[in-house]
This record gives C-alpha cells, sequence and structure tokens, in this order.
C-alpha cells in the first residue's frame, strides 16, 4: 500500500478552521468517510462543467454577439486561454501537495465562482474600456474574453477537476477503481445533461444571468461543502486507505497494484509508463475534444444532419458508463498497461469511425469506440498516477498530466479548424490522428508500473 512519508507529521494546521477533525471527526461516522470524499470530489468534477468545452459550446453564439467577434477569434481567444492554463497547472498541483485538498477546493471554488462573475460582466466591462483605450473593439474583447478563458480552464477544469479527483485517489487502495468507477458514472450523465441544463438557465437568465448564478452557486456551495466535507488523506483522521480493509484484502490484491514507495516528480517523469499513459490522456482530451467541438460540420461533411450526429452522444454515454464500471471493477486485478492497451485500440476504432461516418459500420465504430475509449479514460486517468507513483507527491504528478490534457484540449479544436480551412476537409487530420493511438498501443506493452521493481524490497 501506499504510504505517505512524513506528511502527516509535518501538516499541521494553521488554524482550527483547517483542523481535519473539526467541525465533526470523520474516524467517527458510522461508515468508511472515504465514501464521503467520493460524494465530495465528484461533486467537484461536476463544479468544474463551467470550464468544460461543453459548458462553453451553450455560449459560444452569444459571445460571437455580444463581443462582435466572429467564430475563427473566438475559437483562438479559447485556445490561447486554454494552452496557458494548462502552463499553469503544474504550479497547482505543487501548491495542491503543500497546502492539501481541502484549502485547495475550497480556494479553487471561491476563484472559479468569482471568474464566472467576471465571465457575466465581459459585455459591460468591453462597453467600459472600449472608450478609455485608443484600441480597437475588437481586439480589447479578444484580450477580455481570452483572460477568461484562462482563468475558468485553469480554475475550474484545471485545479477544480484534479483536485477532487486526487482527494478519491487518496482515500483509496483496494477500492480505488470501484471509487473512481462510482464517481465516473455521476460525472458522465451529469456532463451529457449539461448542455440542456446551462440552456434552460440561459433561456430564464439570460447569458449573463445564468453565469451569474452559477458563479453564486459555485462560491456559496461547492467551497462551503468543500470545506465542510473534504479531508486530505485518511491517515490524519485516525483512519486508514479503504477504511481498514486494506489488511484484510491484501492478498486478493494484484501484485501490480501495490504501491511500496513513493517518487518524487522528476522520478516520474524518468519512466516510460509516466509518458505512456500521459500521451495517451492526451490524445483522447485532443481529439475527442476537437471532434466534439466540430461535430456538426464534420457530420455534414459526411452526409449526416446535426440532430441525427448529436444524437450519438447518448448511446455513447451509455457504453462510457458500462466501460467506466468494468475497468473500475477489474482494475486491482490486472495491471493497467492492458486496460490502456484497450482504452488505446478504442480510439483508433473510434477515429477510424469518424473516417467513414457516411457508412453505418463507421457510426457504430465512432459510438462505440469513443464510448469506451471515453469510459476507460475517465477511470484510468484517476487510479494510474497514486498506483504507480504513490500519494506523496500526487499533485506533482497529476497536475503535469492535468496540464498536458488541458493543453491538448486546447490545440485540438484549432488543428481540425487548420484542416478544414487548408484542405477544405477534415480527413488530413484524421488520418494523422489514427496514427497516434496505433503507436501509443503498441507503447503500452512496456507500461508496466514502476512499483514493481521495488516489490521484493
Amino acid at each position: 500500500m501506499s504510504r505517505m512519508p512524513d506528511q502527516c507529521e509535518s501538516k499541521q494546521p494553521i488554524s482550527k478552521l483547517w483542523d481535519p477533525k473539526f467541525p465533526f471527526s470523520p474516524d467517527k461516522f458510522p461508515f468508511f468517510y472515504g465514501w464521503v470524499i467520493v460524494l465530495a470530489g465528484t461533486m467537484a468534477v461536476v463544479f468544474s462543467i463551467p470550464g468544460q468545452t461543453m459548458g462553453f459550446a451553450v455560449f459560444t453564439d452569444t459571445l460571437i454577439e455580444e463581443l462582435g467577434l466572429n467564430r475563427v477569434q473566438l475559437s483562438t481567444a479559447y485556445c490561447v486561454g486554454t494552452v496557458v492554463s494548462g502552463l499553469s497547472l503544474p504550479y497547482f498541483g505543487r501548491l495542491y501537495d503543500r497546502i492539501g485538498a481541502r484549502r485547495m477546493i475550497v480556494y479553487s471554488a471561491i476563484a472559479t465562482g468569482l471568474v464566472l462573475l467576471y465571465l457575466s460582466q465581459v459585455r459591460n466591462i468591453l462597453d467600459v474600456l472600449s472608450p478609455l483605450i485608443s484600441l480597437s473593439r475588437g481586439f480589447i474583447a479578444f484580450v477580455i474574453i481570452t483572460l477568461g478563458f484562462f482563468m475558468i480552464r485553469a480554475s475550474a477544469q484545471g485545479v477544480l477537476t484534479m483536485t477532487g479527483r486526487n482527494a478519491i485517489g487518496k482515500w483509496f487502495d483496494y477500492d480505488r477503481g470501484k471509487a473512481f468507477a462510482l464517481s465516473g458514472v455521476f460525472t458522465a450523465f451529469s456532463f451529457s445533461f449539461a448542455p440542456r441544463g446551462l440552456k434552460w438557465m440561459s433561456d430564464q437568465f439570460g447569458w449573463s444571468g445564468a453565469w451569474l448564478v452559477l458563479g453564486l452557486m459555485t462560491v456559496i456551495i461547492m467551497a462551503g461543502l468543500g470545506w465542510l466535507l473534504f479531508r486530505d488523506n485518511p491517515e490524519e483522521c485516525d483512519l486508514t486507505m479503504d477504511g481498514g480493509r486494506g489488511v484484510e484484502t491484501e492478498r486478493k490484491i494484484h501484485e501490480d497494484a501495490v504501491a511500496h514507495r513513493d517518487f518524487e516528480l522528476w522520478e516520474s517523469l524518468k519512466t516510460w509508463p509516466f509518458w505512456a499513459f500521459n500521451l495517451s490522456f492526451s490524445f483522447i482530451s485532443l481529439y475527442t475534444t476537437a471532434v466534439t467541438f466540430h461535430i456538426i460540420s464534420i457530420g455534414k461533411s459526411s452526409g449526416r444532419d446535426a440532430v441525427e450526429v448529436i444524437g450519438y452522444f447518448v448511446p455513447m454515454a451509455v457504453i462510457s458508463v458500462i466501460s467506466n464500471l468494468f475497468m473500475g471493477w477489474i482494475s486491482s486485478r490486472i495491471r493497467l498497461k492492458y486496460l490502456l492497451g484497450v482504452v488505446n485500440g478504442a480510439g483508433f476504432f473510434s477515429v477510424l469511425g469518424v473516417i467513414h461516418l457516411d457508412t453505418g459500420l463507421g457510426v457504430v465504430s465512432y459510438i462505440v469506440g469513443n464510448g469506451i475509449a471515453g469510459g476507460g479514460f475517465a477511470c484510468l486517468s484517476g487510479i494510474v498516477w497514486p498506483r504507480f507513483y504513490g500519494r506523496r507527491w500526487l499533485g506533482s504528478v497529476s497536475g503535469v498530466s492535468m496540464s498536458s490534457m488541458v493543453i491538448a484540449s486546447g490545440i485540438g479544436p484549432l488543428l481540425f479548424g487548420a484542416s478544414l480551412a487548408l484542405y477544405d476537409a477534415y480527413m488530413p487530420i484524421l488520418w494523422l490522428c489514427s496514427t497516434l493511438p496505433a503507436i501509443l498501443l503498441i507503447g503500452s506493452c512496456w507500461a508496466d508500473n514502476p512499483q514493481r521493481h521495488f516489490g521484493k524490497s
């Protein structure tokens, strides 16, 4: 099992406010408190929706109209803001290691809420600044929304998501796969229904009012419940991972699932498994974000109407949930490199499906492949880092991974848009994308858990 040397001793609460046994003691609960962490961590991921791609999709056309930008300018602002936010995440990962999940979730929730309040006022800010600055209104609008994209992608998609997932990973060992699978089910359905919910809010309160309400909800609800429910690790609460089940079930755990030591970031970066998983996760982020961003245009180029291609996401979500649950259940009984191989194989068939989307087999390949890849990605991205590299520097390790994924998700739509602009087709970038999961599938064969080298010692 993974332990965090000296962490519990070195992290003394700076005040009663952050004492892990205030306002209640998790060790007094009638059931293992880790399952409360699963609930709280899942809530954090759900509250990150305003910073996710589907969270912005509802407001895209409105922003274009309100700010006077065209689609290319807004997409460029989104890409720049996303890439810059990704570059900031390694720092926030190290900060997570220093201050712990509880303070991090409160700070990131408050930051997300304030950024949403800023986004709700971008039109008013533009109207105020335009007469005061001797620059074109379009340029000022570009800078204002780029800053907004940077802040919301860093605080919500980056730090809020990372903190919620890391907290779950720290509280479980044997049951880590089950915990992430359970969290993934609620996350998948929340993300699936988010566009409709955001559209309803926009219709009820207007685009500005919707972001204003979301900002207030994030500060009041997520920051408040984050402080109340989050705890950094079970040891500081006089508990053990899995609620004491670790000793009872240790013999049932596959040897690949046992963490013997904690890796510092520089050690992790020198291992091939880190890059095999990180590059695979980054590809999934790049590809799925890009295809989702351009799905209507891609469908039109293959003779599919908008209603039909949007409908693909329903069966895809079902397959993703099933994939997530299965991989979560089996993850403690098998080497993760085999599951990574499945994810990359599914990603390969998903790309082939999009290439041949004009055929029935292509549609099936896209839906099934993307569903399996998405479900596996959601599960493995939470399990692999504490399992392979321990919990002590989990924030630093996962911060680099999250940075890579966020940057990839920002670049993906731009690459697909460039392919359409240069070649009047998506095929060149799609064929390039098909080679990446194929290569990573081969690379998965050597993505063994580095902890295996320390098993005997």
